[in-house]
């Protein structure tokens, strides 16, 4: 036993050596382990390629989330209660994104040099992270369905949809988004590279084992965090629709262009994300360890990630400000420090409450 650990520690100490020493970068070097051959992938272009641009990036989604959810959220505070379904759920989905926001600026640190947090934000942020980055999505199905619930069967549901029934789905959702992160806090750890400096990653494991698990997370992001909610959301979508087309309103036009609008930015935020991660699957299950991944799928994940970010960041103000209840509240909160908007407001207002009154179940769009 003895042996064997003398053994693979001067063959862990000869790779490691090599790789300090290896100065042509446009080569992917091998080495040999009891018989199997692996390969030392050159990724110096993608990691130079993330700390150039993802750093500014994660930087103006962190200023873009803090301040339009603050903003929700004292829109919340000062003119609406909690005691309805939708605020309730709106909360939920500002509180989600904001965790997923403030892991950004770590992330950008990260990016832009090493890991200077240590180990216990290391767990702390990837777990903040994922819970945030879950839960948006949830909580926006959430919505969408519950919506539909107020559109499609607004007599059923205006005695189903209560306060305890808003909470408790809430519940539900933190706690598939908890469940579905704990991987992260038990994966990932700080490590010191000799190339790279002090790094947060998934270590500790043997290779088998990581890969299994960012196999499963691949998987689960495609089929729990896409297929289903995409599913609900289509379908949920297509009733409002039905719904509002069957009705004899005015706006009823302008509903469906906002609908429109909801599924098509959901589509285009998410679909590349997500067949980015599906591809990356089906990759890391046909390649061997005598082969590197492809660079273009890592650039690829790199790009629309972003844009799946960007979406958790705005999505709430853009589902917020959809509402004309909280237009009229945003031009409310305008009009105290500019007198000029009152006219506007009032008119609006009045326009408001006359659509209401026609259509109480419908006047969210």
């Amino acid at each position: 036993m003895d042996y064997d650990m003398l053994d693979f520690d001067k063959e862990w100490k000869d790779f490691l050596d090599y790789q300090n020493s290896s100065t042509n970068d446009s080569v992917n070097p091998s080495y040999v382990v009891n018989n199997d051959i692996v390969v030392l992938c050159n990724k110096a272009d993608i990691v130079k390629f993330g700390a150039r641009n993802l750093p500014p990036f994660y930087y103006i989604n962190f200023l873009i989330s803090v301040l339009g959810n603050g903003l929700v959220l004292y829109i919340i505070y000062k003119y609406e209660k909690l005691s309805t379904v939708t605020n309730i759920f709106l909360l939920n989905l500002v509180i989600s994104d904001l965790l997923f926001a403030c892991s950004l600026p770590f992330e950008a640190v990260y990016y832009a040099s090493e890991w200077i947090f240590g180990l216990a934000m290391c767990k702390l942020v990837r777990s903040l992270f994922s819970v945030g980055f879950y839960s948006s999505i949830l909580f926006l199905t959430l919505m969408t369905f519950d919506r539909y619930l107020a559109v499609v069967h607004a007599v059923t549901a205006a005695k189903q949809r209560r306060k305890a029934y808003a909470i408790s789905s809430s519940v539900v959702v933190w706690v598939v988004s908890l469940a579905s992160s704990v991987k992260e806090l038990i994966l990932h750890t700080t490590s010191n590279d000799p190339k790279f400096g002090e790094m947060c990653k998934e270590f500790g494991f043997t290779k088998d084992t990581l890969d299994n698990w960012k196999l499963f997370g691949y998987y689960q992001q495609f089929f729990l965090f896409f297929l289903v909610p995409l599913a609900i959301v289509l379908y949920c979508y297509v009733r409002i629709t039905v719904r509002i087309m069957d009705t004899r309103m005015k706006e009823k036009c302008r509903a469906v262009k906002l609908i429109f609008v909801i599924v098509l930015t959901f589509f285009i935020c998410w679909t590349p994300y997500n067949i980015v991660i599906l591809l990356k699957a089906l990759e890391m299950s046909s390649i061997t360890t005598a082969e590197c991944p492809s660079d273009a799928l890592d650039y690829a994940h790199f790009i629309t990630r972003n844009l799946a970010f960007l979406y958790c960041c705005i999505c709430p103000v853009f589902y917020t400000f959809i509402g004309k209840k909280f237009q009229n509240h945003f031009r409310r909160m305008l009009a105290r420090h500019m007198p000029c908007l009152n006219i506007n407001l009032l008119d609006t207002s009045q326009s408001s409450r006359t659509t209401s009154h026609k259509s109480p179940h419908i006047t969210d769009y």
